[in-house]
């Protein structure tokens, strides 16, 4: 069988808990876009750690990981993840990477830093990890595909090709020095060398183990409101962070994944610019900032400080709705047993009209957050394993919120670690 795990919002759900706890019944675990732009954090018997490109189901000895061919494939990176995580007593992981997926080069990294710079205070708070001039030349064809690392004619004439075209724009936009053929030839070199032992079609491979009957997991990027096509656009990312587009990002058959676990937090956070309705400042944003995730709300791969903000009902119905949700996974749920009363916005005002649908970034902008108050626990949540040992109010929060999202709410995170899961 084969299910998917992807975020409901603006990304950092929760979803490498998820995964990693999954992955226990997995065969294989596939990233099937993005980059290492983003990371998902996990805490198990071998520590804490943020993965920023290998799926989060690799501390297992029985998985395969695999890096899809949808994915932004950051060699170097990928080479020292692996690297970092065996000098930490984790066994030599199976990894798998796609021949079709698509390297992110040194030089994506600097006009996605240049254009930043660019933009100055219209910037879109990219993390400058190269993923939009990536995917541009991706669907600009420009991009290199990792089969092609393996057959120096065709590299040849396609460097001098890409310099010429990028030197423009460096040069000519960004002010800044040429990139050379030469020095490039010898980057992809390097990058083949590291890559080799793991390049292979795993499409096939995928194929073939799904006519096996094994278990896989799809392991999704961000959330929904980073999609290009139906985030808060233009402040989204580059690949669309979907279920659907799991299928694509692994290939394999669309109607092969049948079970969608989208991963909900307990309150909201988001790293980067963009609309956010539910968003809350100061001290009251600080509080529940320190007191976050697992140790603190700070982006894995970025550092940054995230942005906070109350339960968004309006966002997560939608969020789950397109990501074709089977099973919500509700996480850091533990983190609210501070509060007297926990506010969750149940609408949008918009010119005066409340609105419990999501609406386009012109409208977005203008929205301001409709409240509800709902009377808080006051106590640890921590080490209880099943529903009905959970406070009242900690479960009259839980089905006030499965109500108003309308998907069911299957398993309930409270705490960090891969055991801090209560089964609903």
């Amino acid at each position: 069988m084969v299910q998917a795990v992807v975020g409901a919002n603006w990304g950092d759900e929760g979803k490498g808990k998820i995964t990693d706890m999954l992955a226990e019944k997995a065969d294989i675990i596939v990233r099937f876009q993005g980059g290492a732009n983003a990371g998902h954090t996990i805490v198990n018997d071998y520590g804490k750690f943020a993965l920023h490109t290998l799926p989060s189901g690799v501390f297992y000895g029985h998985t395969t990981s695999i890096i899809g061919n949808g994915v932004a494939l950051n060699i170097p990176v990928l080479f020292n993840e692996i690297k970092s995580i065996v000098e930490r007593g984790v066994p030599m992981p199976k990894i798998l990477v796609s021949d079709r997926a698509q390297i992110v080069m040194s030089y994506h990294i600097l006009q996605d830093q240049y254009e930043e710079e660019r933009l100055a205070g219209k910037s879109f708070g990219s993390t400058k990890s190269g993923i939009a001039p990536f995917y541009s030349d991706k669907y600009a064809k420009i991009g290199f595909q990792v089969s092609e690392l393996f057959d120096e004619e065709l590299l040849k004439e396609k460097v001098y090709r890409i310099c010429e075209q990028k030197n423009v724009i460096f040069e000519h936009l960004y002010h800044k020095p040429a990139i050379k053929p030469e020095e490039l030839l010898k980057e992809l070199d390097s990058y083949r060398e590291m890559i080799a032992p793991y390049v292979c079609d795993t499409s096939a491979f995928l194929w073939n183990a799904i006519k096996e009957g094994k278990n896989i997991l799809l392991e999704g990027q961000l959330g929904s409101l980073k999609d290009p096509d139906h985030g808060i656009y233009p402040m989204v990312t580059s690949s669309s962070t979907l279920a659907a587009y799991g299928a694509i990002g692994a290939g394999i058959p669309p109607y092969e994944i049948k079970k969608i676990v989208t991963v909900v937090k307990a309150y909201s956070s988001a790293v980067g610019a963009g609309a956010f309705v539910s968003e809350i400042f100061g001290e009251e944003a600080d509080e529940l900032r320190r007191r976050g995730g697992d140790g603190g709300e700070y982006g894995a791969t970025t550092g940054r400080p995230r942005r906070m903000g109350w339960f968004d009902c309006v966002a997560s119905k939608y969020g789950c709705r397109l990501q074709g949700t089977t099973d919500v996974a509700f996480t850091v749920l533990d983190v609210l047993g501070y509060l007297d009363e926990i506010p969750v916005c149940v609408g949008y005002e918009i010119d005066g009209e409340v609105t419990t649908d999501f609406p386009t970034t012109p409208k977005l902008q203008k929205a301001k957050p409709v409240l509800k108050r709902l009377p808080g626990w006051k106590t640890d949540i921590r080490g209880i394993r099943t529903y009905a040992e959970l406070p009242e109010n900690c479960r009259n929060y839980i089905e006030f919120v499965e109500k108003e999202i309308g998907f069911p709410i299957t398993m309930i995170s409270n705490g960090p670690g891969r055991n801090d899961i209560i089964y609903r």
